[in-house]
């Protein structure tokens, strides 16, 4: 958040930039093990370009882009049930973990209910 003005001075009113950042405690290893976890979830997908990814030290987790004002994540689900149903599950399974930012959640691809993808 930004001040305005010179020393003692109060903090500047919340914008909506403040109100949609990124909450700090969100882990991209914690978003794509809850995404996992959902049976009609075969993997994660990293997109065309494998550009839907978090980049942390030695390691790439596919599939979760945790972004200053976003998340991103691609999925591959299997045709076990119908969509919209489980898009909205998986919603509601990342909504606690990603405060009131966006999260985007693309079906990257679908696979038949016995394969794993």
């Amino acid at each position: 958040m930004t001040t305005t003005g010179g020393a003692g001075a109060r903090p500047a009113p919340r914008t909506e930039e403040d109100v949609h950042r990124m909450p700090d405690q969100v882990s991209a290893d914690e978003l794509a093990d809850r995404l996992l976890a959902h049976p009609s979830v075969a993997r994660l997908h990293g997109g065309q370009y494998g550009e839907i990814a978090t980049y942390l030290p030695g390691r790439r987790i596919t599939g979760v882009r945790v972004g200053e004002r976003a998340v991103e994540v691609a999925v591959v689900l299997r045709l076990d049930r119908p969509l919209p149903p489980v898009l909205a599950e998986l919603r509601a399974g990342l909504a606690d973990a990603v405060g009131g930012v966006p999260l985007d959640i693309t079906v990257a691809d679908v696979v038949a209910p016995g394969e794993g993808g």
